[in-house]
């Protein structure tokens, strides 16, 4: 499903703030893998899913997504196959537009311009109804509710299902419980387990937050310095814990895992 062959990025080449962001990364995901991606700060996680979005190009490396090799492919033009969640609830969705509004936009996303027609058609408005209802938030019965007025976790699970209206290629989730309460992102997590299985979506989540790491997907990486250090799965992941982690990390890196906000989470 998504094959990613020794990318690597550095921003600001050849100057006193040179960064070495990505230094050959590989990883091959298999369809309806569900990957959580934890490292310290400056790691390479958000810098990882900026590659796979193509917000900017590789300086080398290939990234080949359902058979389809995107490498150069701009970020609007990747974007059909992609569906994508980011950390400020602000983000991904119009604050100014109703709520079937922006479900109407997410629906028609890749669509040809004769699809973009003034309205709402019955038949989509009843699609969007039902799709909202599955959040249990309320949020099919206030269709005509600006998004600005929503409160951060239901404008993340608004955000979340747009998203994945139609069923993108590969779910990009980065770190899009960060700026939730705990009970807000305990319930906007439980809801995005759900439309991923339920959608048998290939999804990577990054996250600074080792237990929901552990505790969500099939699959766990980790990254440092721009690499992937550790690669683990199935039963093996499932049996973790944050000492695990931890312990594994200084073994594989030489080094202290220092993120406070990951170990405290």
């Amino acid at each position: 499903m998504l094959r990613v062959s020794d990318i690597k990025k550095t921003f600001n080449p050849g100057t006193v703030n040179e960064k070495k962001a990505l230094r050959g990364v590989s990883i091959d995901l298999n369809d309806g893998d569900f990957v959580t991606v934890i490292g310290g700060n400056g790691a390479g996680k958000s810098t990882f899913l900026n590659a796979l979005a193509g917000v900017w190009p590789v300086d080398t490396g290939s990234i080949v997504l359902d058979g389809v090799d995107v490498t150069a492919l701009s970020e609007y033009k990747r974007a059909k196959y992609l569906g994508r969640v980011f950390q400020d609830p602000m983000n991904g969705t119009a604050a100014d537009m109703e709520i079937i509004e922006n479900m109407a936009l997410a629906a028609r996303r890749g669509k040809r311009r004769s699809c973009f027609r003034w309205g709402v058609t019955k038949s989509e408005k009843e699609h969007f109804k039902n799709a909202l209802a599955t959040l249990n938030l309320g949020l099919e019965d206030r269709l005509t509710a600006k998004v600005g007025l929503l409160s951060g976790g239901q404008r993340q699970a608004l955000t979340l299902l747009m998203a994945t209206l139609q069923k993108p290629k590969l779910l990009l989730l980065d770190e899009h419980t960060a700026a939730l309460d705990p009970k807000t992102a305990a319930k906007v997590l439980e809801t995005t387990d759900r439309i991923v299985s339920e959608n048998h979506l290939t999804t990577l989540m990054v996250t600074h937050n080792m237990h929901d790491a552990i505790v969500h997907g099939n699959r766990l990486i980790m990254m440092n310095e721009g690499k992937i250090i550790f690669d683990i799965s199935g039963e093996e992941k499932a049996g973790l814990t944050i000492e695990d982690l931890l312990q594994k990390f200084e073994e594989v890196s030489g080094e202290e895992f220092t993120s406070d906000k990951a170990i405290l989470s």
